[in-house]
């Protein structure tokens, strides 16, 4: 099952806030929290104790939580990678070892008596999970989780990313990425130029960043890296089916009300017989057969332009398609409304079968 996620830092915020944003996120069924130990400094009897009081209110909304973690944290806490109570004395559900050891240790842990999970950077690339894996690791104990980058221009490339991301689904391990919100402004370090996973989502919305991600087919679960997003980002994300591409439009003016109808309340689903130019849904051309579809907006078609056959068009006449490439229009199709531009990148992600639905705007 796919999930949200919402990331706190429990030494940069007050615990009061950190606790409102974990019971607003439940509400909205969020039910992941990513923290880090990277930047741990100061009081660290203090830094615990914060720690554990946000760990023990998420557990009340039942809320899974992941602790970021390094060789370095190991040593500043005094803690062997064959013990790792300390972590499940705080009330973490598991570890993400954001830089690893040798690959041996990595799978002795897996059979950590504390149940704990063993998270893995996914964002490394290498043979990192294959060598774990090599030392016959428990693999029903392994997540993997994406990196995210505060600085601007630093983020995964994609092609990486879908490649990285990979190992881990081939193999049936649940995998994670972040996104950014445009509210919030908190992180593990001061630098704030957005978090994200892919830097190619750093100023889209955050619902667009999510779709997308879901889209590809290689992350389960979608983290909001930084705090506080808005309630109103917490809403929006919590309505995206993860399993069906859902894509925002704007309908023009003077649709008719049987296009309208075929646009938002039909099941669509790409033919298997593919197109160059068109995703064609062709459920609503049967079940209105006899319909007198007319022509009334008949412009040539652009990238993510919805359309609707007319009864020109003989037997096709109540079809819809969705533009994938410019094409001229012979007068006999009409052009019903337009996917918003920046979902469209979501077209791509149509495949062959692929079910799919709008989001009307107006």
């Amino acid at each position: 099952m796919r999930k949200l996620g919402i990331s706190v830092y429990p030494n940069h915020s007050s615990i009061q806030d950190i606790k409102d944003y974990i019971e607003l996120a439940a509400n909205y069924n969020f039910s992941r929290i990513f923290t880090c130990l990277l930047s741990v400094e100061g009081d660290k009897e203090q830094i615990v104790a914060d720690f554990k009081e946000v760990i023990a209110y998420a557990k009340q909304f039942d809320m899974e939580v992941i602790a970021d973690v390094s060789p370095k944290v190991f040593g500043e806490l005094e803690i062997d990678y064959t013990d790792l109570t300390f972590f499940k004395d705080i009330g973490a559900d598991g570890i993400r070892l954001d830089m690893g050891f040798t690959g041996n240790e990595e799978a002795i842990m897996t059979f950590n008596p504390q149940d704990l999970a063993i998270e893995l950077n996914i964002s490394s690339g290498t043979k990192y999970l294959e060598n774990i894996l090599a030392y016959q690791a428990d693999k029903s104990k392994l997540l993997g989780c994406h990196n995210f980058y505060p600085h601007r221009y630093t983020g995964l490339n994609y092609e990486h990313f879908i490649q990285t991301s990979k190992q881990y689904k081939d193999q049936g391990i649940r995998t994670a990425a972040f996104v950014n919100s445009k509210n919030a402004s908190i992180g593990p370090w001061p630098l704030d130029e957005g978090l994200c996973t892919l830097e190619m989502h750093r100023d889209l919305p955050i619902a667009v960043q999510a779709k997308h991600l879901w889209a590809t087919e290689v992350i389960d679960d979608v983290i909001i890296a930084n705090s506080f997003a808005s309630e109103e980002e917490l809403k929006e994300l919590s309505q995206i089916d993860p399993y069906r591409i859902t894509m925002k439009c704007e309908l023009v003016e003077n649709i008719p009300e049987i296009e309208k109808k075929i646009v938002l309340e039909e099941f669509h689903f790409n033919r298997g017989d593919v197109s160059d130019y068109v995703i064609r849904s062709t459920q609503s051309r049967v079940k209105y057969k006899g319909h007198e579809f007319e022509p009334f907006h008949t412009k040539n078609m652009e990238i993510g332009d919805i359309l609707i056959e007319t009864s020109l068009y003989a037997h096709y006449a109540g079809e819809l398609q969705l533009t994938k490439l410019p094409m001229e229009n012979s007068g006999k199709t009409n052009v019903v409304g337009s996917i918003v531009a920046e979902e469209r990148l979501l077209l791509d992600y149509i495949k062959p079968w692929q079910k799919f639905k709008f989001e009307s705007i107006n």
